[in-house]
């Protein structure tokens, strides 16, 4: 007898044409250079999903992931990054010593966790009735799932994520939150700050000024020599990347202590 070959389902059709299309667009969205590739990448990954899904039975997640997801919420962050620029580049320059280093070994690590995880998982079971917990239909079913049995996890994740909006809005919006100086106000300020500390009222010197090269890490040089430690930011010194201002200062400290002690020597002659 000719043993029987068993026939492939729908399902089985769809996963096969829509897994590969997946995979290939997960691996193109991390490669891709320019965000509106990745972007375009990621809607494709976002319609496999959603195939499958329909796939499965579950309509409810087939239509929210073709509304919500791919034509809400990355259509938005598309429009953002067009928006921005397309042309824009990203700097590959390294703002903290050993970072690349240090995500690509967090990268393997947690790939060989999520490998060793699921290796560890010989029997998965048996699958879930899908005709059972669909039995008062798709969306009763998920909705039993989301506000009863797994209530708490879902109210963890949308006050989570109603944090994260918030931060978000106070970080973008701080500025109005307080009350803005006109220039008259400003001013004051300055005069009333030089006659309390002594602070400059004038603007902040530019890096590089008389200095030996106009970089952003090089700090200004005043007329007499001396370094201007105010023309730097405080995150470039917080990094390391500026030039070491003590060295710099270490010529002029020396001229000083030599002028100083011709002075010294000249009022003991006097004397």
């Amino acid at each position: 007898m000719i043993p029987l070959v068993p026939l492939a389902t729908a399902g089985d059709v769809a996963f096969w044409v829509a897994a590969p299309l997946m995979v290939f667009c997960a691996l193109a969205f991390v490669i891709s250079r320019k965000p509106v590739h990745s972007a375009v990448y990621m809607a494709g990954l976002m319609i496999g999903l959603a195939v499958l899904f329909a796939a499965m039975d579950a309509p409810f997640l087939f239509v929210a992931q073709i509304i919500v997801y791919t034509g809400a919420i990355l259509m938005m962050f598309l429009f953002v990054v067009m928006l921005i620029g397309v042309q824009s580049t990203d700097s590959i320059v390294e703002t903290i010593k050993g970072h690349r280093v240090a995500a690509i070994l967090a990268a393997l690590g947690v790939g060989a966790l999520l490998v060793l995880a699921v290796g560890q998982l010989a029997d998965f079971g048996e699958p879930a009735n899908l005709v059972e917990a669909n039995a008062d239909g798709n969306v009763q079913g998920l909705a039993a799932l989301v506000f009863h049995d797994y209530v708490l996890a879902f109210e963890v994740a949308a006050a989570l994520l109603i944090t994260a909006a918030m931060g978000a809005i106070l970080l973008t919006h701080a500025d109005e939150l307080q009350k803005k100086l006109t220039q008259a106000e400003s001013a004051e300020e300055r005069r009333r700050a030089y006659a309390e500390t002594g602070a400059h009222p004038g603007p902040r010197p530019s890096s590089g000024v008389f200095a030996r090269h106009n970089a952003i890490s090089v700090p200004a040089l005043l007329p007499d020599g001396s370094v201007a430690e105010t023309s730097l930011s405080q995150t470039l010194l917080d990094r390391g990347i500026a030039v070491d201002v003590d060295q710099l200062r270490a010529p002029t400290d020396q001229v000083r202590k030599a002028i100083e002690a011709s002075r010294a020597q000249a009022e003991g002659d006097q004397e």
